[in-house]
């Protein structure tokens, strides 16, 4: 029995990192890696996926990968996937287990391992409707747009609003090198 796992929201400035481990209980068709499915197929998917998997989603705020760290904080969740999901084998997309026992690391798993797939589906659309969420409580910064990543857009709106309580400050783009300091003292 395999478990896959993926994460979504690593790179981003704001909003949190979501892992989730998936066990497929049946054969589950058009599942891909999140990145290539449009979001209606996704949210189809994600559906499906909850009716026909084990699964277990961690969701780490950014404060806590403020203060942890981004590995810190995957590791963590891998741990937490690893306790909750009964599998012979544990399947991480990317190159690293970050120091994790028990987990298989294979890069581009997301493309070719249906479990993994899922897992990177059901990361994908959790933390996109957070970051919807979010966008209600900060509209000013159009998260449900870019979902928090780096765009032009919201390097723009943190210029002229600063920081949010749900912005990464131990990610500095260098597009906001020159006034980040000024920006983390203004926090809204």
């Amino acid at each position: 029995m395999v478990c896959g796992i993926d994460e979504a929201g690593r790179g981003p400035l704001a909003g949190p990192l979501v892992v989730a481990g998936a066990i497929l209980k049946e054969p589950i068709s058009g599942l891909d890696d999140s990145k290539r499915l449009s979001p209606k197929v996704r949210h189809a998917l994600y559906e499906r996926i909850l009716e026909r998997a084990h699964y277990h989603i961690v969701t780490i705020e950014s404060s806590t990968i403020d203060n942890q760290g981004l590995s810190a904080s995957i590791a963590h969740a891998l741990r937490q996937i690893a306790a909750r999901l009964e599998a012979d084998r544990f399947i991480f997309d990317g190159n690293s287990s970050f120091g994790v026992e028990g987990i298989e690391p294979i890069v581009k798993a997301d493309s070719t391992i249906p479990e993994v797939m899922a897992a990177s589906i059901l990361a994908k659309v959790t933390r996109d409707r957070i970051m919807c969420q979010l966008d209600r409580l900060y509209p000013q910064y159009g998260f449900c747009r870019h979902k928090g990543y780096g765009t032009k857009e919201h390097i723009e709106a943190i210029k002229r609003y600063g920081l949010s309580p749900i912005h990464r400050k131990c990610f500095r783009p260098k597009a906001l090198e020159p006034n980040l300091l000024d920006l983390m003292e203004g926090d809204p």
